[in-house]
């Protein structure tokens, strides 16, 4: 369905970043439209909602002492978007056609077709998971399976216990690192004999006394009803299987920005794919079009940030409508 209607502006996305972009467009009278996607399973969940609807615990958000579920802080934000008079829509943006002249064209999975002056995308990154059975439950159920370091090591049942972080690159090595302050030991498993992190990252984490590497591992699998005690191995090079008994498993294998709906527009991306801004802004290289979150942020992917992001689209594209005479 093709409608007359030009919408001052819509949010595509969910998380912190879409919610916090809904919650100061409606505010100021944008009338804004967002939608939050459906859920999908591809191996790992992607939910409305982000990352932060696979996380139990958020102490680390200003404004909640005590913490709270992530699903919880995902709700309270949808609720506050909606009181100011955002409007929820329940499809995934499928195709877009963006425009230097506007208006900018959406097309849904329904296969609505919907006309805007302003976007801002905030669909976020996903993180790369192994795809075992046990690993997606486990982090699903906040058994101890991870793929945070700084949003989950600091809590209380990590403190003090073994921990596993899966991967070899630069966020590994910072994951493994930062978990270092907390855990009695940190074993890296590695798949090869050489990490693939920078020099300096690498000796900053072998550095710790409580930092080890298991080199030529796999995880087989994920052993734990309802959180984690161990996970199995294989040995890459002899084929052995082995048991390392964990309390904690971080994943760090990287993120992929969701952005495979825009690969036939003309919205510049870097080589990952994630957005690239211009002037310190949630400005894209087209005009109308913003973005916000992690699916602009392959540096620092947290909540605060990303709502943070969120507030600065929804500012920039209220100026931007302003300029050219729509509100």
């Amino acid at each position: 369905m093709t409608t007359d209607k030009i919408e001052k502006i819509v949010i595509i996305g969910s998380g912190p970043a879409g919610w916090t972009a809904a919650i100061y467009a409606a505010r100021a009278q944008m009338e804004p439209v967002c939608y939050i996607g459906v859920p999908k399973q591809n191996p790992a969940p992607m939910l409305p909602g982000g990352q932060l609807m696979l996380t139990t615990d958020v102490e680390n958000y200003p404004g909640f002492p005590s913490g709270i579920a992530g699903p919880e802080m995902m709700d309270a934000f949808q609720q506050q978007a909606e009181r100011f008079g955002t409007r929820v829509v329940g499809e995934d943006i499928t195709s877009v056609e963006f425009s230097d002249s506007g208006p900018h064209v959406l097309h849904t999975s329904k296969g609505d077709v919907i006309r805007a002056h302003t976007v801002v995308v905030a669909t976020g990154a996903t993180a790369n998971w192994m795809g075992l059975e046990n690993e997606l439950r486990l982090a699903m159920a906040g058994g101890g399976v991870s793929a945070c370091a700084v949003c989950d090591g600091a809590l209380p049942v990590f403190r003090d216990q073994p921990l596993a972080v899966v991967g070899g690159g630069d966020s590994a090595m910072e994951e493994a690192t930062y978990l270092t302050k907390f855990a009695s030991e940190v074993i890296v498993i590695h798949r090869r004999d050489a990490l693939r992190a920078s020099r300096i990252m690498q000796e900053r984490f072998l550095s710790k006394p409580n930092a080890k590497v298991m080199w030529n591992k796999v995880v087989r699998d994920v052993i734990g009803e309802t959180s984690i005690e161990a996970v199995e191995l294989e040995d890459t090079v002899t084929g052995e299987v082995s048991r390392l008994e964990v309390k904690g498993l971080f994943v760090a294998i990287g993120h992929t920005p969701t952005t495979g709906f825009l690969s036939d527009s003309n919205l510049a991306m870097d080589d990952k794919k994630y957005i690239v801004l211009n002037d310190r802004s949630s400005k894209t290289n087209i005009p109308g079009v913003f973005a916000a979150g992690d699916v602009a942020d392959p540096r620092y992917r947290q909540a605060i940030t990303a709502a943070g992001m969120g507030c600065q689209a929804a500012l920039d594209a209220e100026h931007w409508l302003g300029e050219a005479g729509l509100i």
